[in-house]
């Protein structure tokens, strides 16, 4: 009789199938799994596997792949239902890669599923180079997207598609430089109001894995926190997936944090408080911890069986799964190529418009189109990307959309060198840009960064990965300064993975674009826009400041004086804004069903109106404001929002329902509390206030009521 195999029997659960496997192991065998190159075990049919795969905007670094705008762009879109359609193709896409991967027994890096994205850190300070990989600085917008990546990513399937991976667990959002020792000082209330809602969305969603941050927050490092990874994930909210270091974060904890003296003492503090995979090295010294005493077999093998689970959900351990036939076909298809330009479309964002757009091409007979990001690829992807099929730049998509028009096309200027050519001075491309723009109808002018000075920790001298202001470098300020001056009409297309203060092009440009890192379709998208092949829809998920502004220490992680919720002045643009080609109307806002009451979900309704002549989307964002004595409250917080795509004259009421815990504030404690006062809630195309209003063209809809505690 052929023995029973448990690990093998697939009516079991992962977590039942994950024990057996762990048990039939060594303990040395148990702690090779720990590694993110994990050692397979041939005897059990454990094959190698590497845990390190990247899916931020589109399976990463790992070949062809769609590569759909940059994270911060999917902010943009304030669209779950859009988001979710993206990560369902990247996880086709990552499958069908992985069935290649599999067949040619290619087990390195980056050839997974299992994906170490989203990316759900909050983007407090616009200096930050890694913000781009973020949904922006709102956590219910956050919140939102992430929790549709990760069922996008996820599938709601017997087996999981790929295993999406929520980080950087828990306050990490800058300075790079530092980010090895650093520790992030953050009072309990901005904990638990801005730092960690997005973290539990994604936990009480069922993400797969979480990963650690390499800084300290509140003296304990990240990836071995107890208050982080203990109390709170594992005890309190109820975790049971697996835990993973940022790459080498466990080494930092004798490097640099000094929070341990050696090696043998970071895996202790690592693995008892629950991180069960190391991205780096230090777990090779797993085995000296054990026979040190410092940790036990048991602690080795629970972290074993956990990522064992991981890859029983996957199907790893299966006889096949429903995603084994998935051709290499998909991968960057005609189909994904219009979903991403769908998504590209609503991830623009347009901040100015002196009735310049939309552009008649008729009315053209010669284009310049200027800057250092024009023709650049990699100005479209941002970091963590994959290899498109195709790339549409902006410089490309102008001449496919203008056909017997004269479209020249001058560089303008390094991206940040003051000059273009070797040898060369300073503006030594600014005589042809003046030819240019003389003999053009209309400028398209586009500057910004890309992934090369704007990202993650870089070894370049001069250069961080952060932003150390919001201008943009000297040699492009001079460059937009010459474009508005020429008295040519100017389109200000920017690619940025962050707020920036555009200086001149302010008010010289007569139209502002911000583009964020657009994706391998993302120049046609904004050729589209200029040219009014539809009506933009994308709003600013963080707030453009002034560069003059007085912000906070970078390395001040209080809330205090930052974001749209807590910032004093008034922004160069406000988070929420972005214009359209046609208005909308907000009207009628009124409660639906009993009273408003502490702990009650409270369901509103409002009608919108498509003033304008032509048919568009809009973002309808709900703020509530809440005045109570005796605590701390943001001037109004974004608690809800959905698109509406409308004809013109076309009316529609939107309902929402928010949750009983919209009703509650933070204490300075951390802890929710019921707060008798006055509360406004504002429905509208942008936050409620003079300033957004003013520039947005149309009043948010409001009702005011009042709560006790009873």
């Amino acid at each position: 009789m052929e023995e029973y195999i448990a690990y093998k029997d697939e009516s079991l659960s992962p977590k039942e199938r994950a024990a057996d496997l762990a048990a039939r192991m060594t303990v040395r065998e148990c702690a090779a799994q720990l590694l993110f190159e994990s050692v397979g075990v041939e005897r059990l049919g454990v094959k190698d596997y590497n845990w390190w795969n990247e899916a931020l905007h589109g399976v990463a670094r790992a070949g062809m792949a769609t590569v759909f705008p940059q994270a911060i762009g999917l902010g943009a879109t304030f669209s779950p239902e859009w988001i979710g359609k993206m990560a369902e193709v990247i996880a086709t896409e990552g499958r069908a890669k992985f069935n290649q991967f599999q067949k040619y027994e290619d087990y390195g890096i980056y050839k997974g599923i299992t994906y170490w994205s989203p990316n759900v850190n909050i983007f407090r300070d616009p200096r930050w180079g890694r913000g781009q990989e973020t949904y922006g600085e709102d956590p219910t917008l956050t919140a939102e997207l992430g929790v549709a990546f990760v069922k996008g990513l996820q599938g709601d399937g017997p087996v999981m598609k790929t295993a999406a991976c929520a980080k950087h667990f828990a306050v990490h959002s800058g300075p790079e430089h530092n980010r090895h020792e650093f520790d992030a000082k953050a009072s309990p209330q901005d904990m638990a109001e801005t730092y960690l809602p997005a973290f539990k969305a994604l936990c009480d969603a069922g993400v797969e894995g979480f990963m650690g941050a390499y800084n300290r927050t509140n003296g304990e490092p990240c990836c071995g926190s107890p208050t982080l990874l203990t109390k709170l994930l594992r005890e309190e909210w109820g975790f049971d997936g697996y835990i993973t270091s940022d790459c080498w974060a466990i080494a930092d904890f004798h490097l640099h944090h000094k929070v341990t003296a050696n090696a043998v003492e970071s895996v202790a503090l690592a693995l008892e408080n629950g991180c069960d995979l190391n991205c780096g090295n230090v777990y090779v010294y797993l085995m000296d911890a054990l026979e040190a005493g410092a940790i036990t077999e048991e602690q080795i093998r629970q972290s074993a069986a956990r990522l064992l689970a991981t890859k029983m959900k996957l199907g790893m351990f299966d006889a096949g799964t429903p995603y084994d036939d998935i051709p290499y076909d998909v991968v960057d298809c005609d189909a994904h190529r219009r979903l991403n330009e769908e998504i590209a479309r609503r991830s623009l964002v347009l901040l100015k418009n002196n009735d310049l757009l939309p552009v008649k091409k008729e009315s053209l007979k010669n284009v310049a189109v200027i800057g250092p990001n024009a023709n650049s690829i990699t100005a479209l992807l941002g970091n963590y990307h994959g290899t498109g099929n195709q790339y549409h730049t902006v410089l490309e998509a102008v001449r496919q959309a203008l056909p017997g028009v004269r479209v020249n096309y001058s560089k303008g200027s390094h991206m940040y060198e003051h000059k273009l050519e070797d040898p060369g001075y300073d503006g030594d491309c600014l005589s042809e840009v003046k030819t240019q723009c003389a003999a053009a109808d209309l400028v398209v002018l586009v500057v910004g960064l890309d992934e090369t000075v704007e990202g993650e920790e870089m070894g370049r001298e001069g250069f961080t990965g952060d932003k150390k202001d919001l201008l943009l470098p000297k040699t492009q300020r001079d460059l937009v300064r010459t474009c508005c001056e020429s008295g040519t009409p100017v389109v200000l297309v920017n690619m940025t993975g962050s707020a920036v203060d555009f200086e001149a092009g302010n008010a010289g440009a007569g139209a502002i674009i911000q583009a964020w890192y657009p994706g391998a379709v993302g120049g046609k998208a904004v050729a589209d826009l200029i040219f009014g092949e539809y009506s933009p829809s994308g709003k600013l998920p963080v707030t453009f400041y002034r560069d003059g502004a007085d912000l906070p220490d970078f390395e001040d992680y209080s809330m205090e004086n930052r974001t749209y919720k807590f910032y004093k002045d008034e922004p160069l643009y406000p988070f929420g804004f972005g214009l359209g080609y046609s208005r909308f109307a907000f009207s009628g806002l009124e409660l639906a069903g009993e009273a408003p009451a502490f702990g009650a979900p409270l369901r509103c309704a409002v009608t919108v109106e498509n003033t304008g002549t032509m048919a568009a989307e809009e973002v309808v964002q709900l703020y509530l404001r809440h005045e109570a004595a005796g605590i701390r409250t943001p001037r109004h917080r974004l608690c809800a929002f959905t698109r509406v795509a409308l004809q013109p004259g076309e009316r529609r009421q939107v309902a929402f329902e928010l949750e009983a815990e919209a009703l509650e504030l933070i204490d300075e404690n951390g802890k929710p509390v019921r707060k008798p006062g006055r509360l406004t809630l504002f429905a509208g195309g942008c936050q409620p206030d003079a300033f957004s209003e003013q520039l947005y063209g149309t009043p948010c809809a409001a009702l005011a009521f009042e709560l006790d505690n009873q």
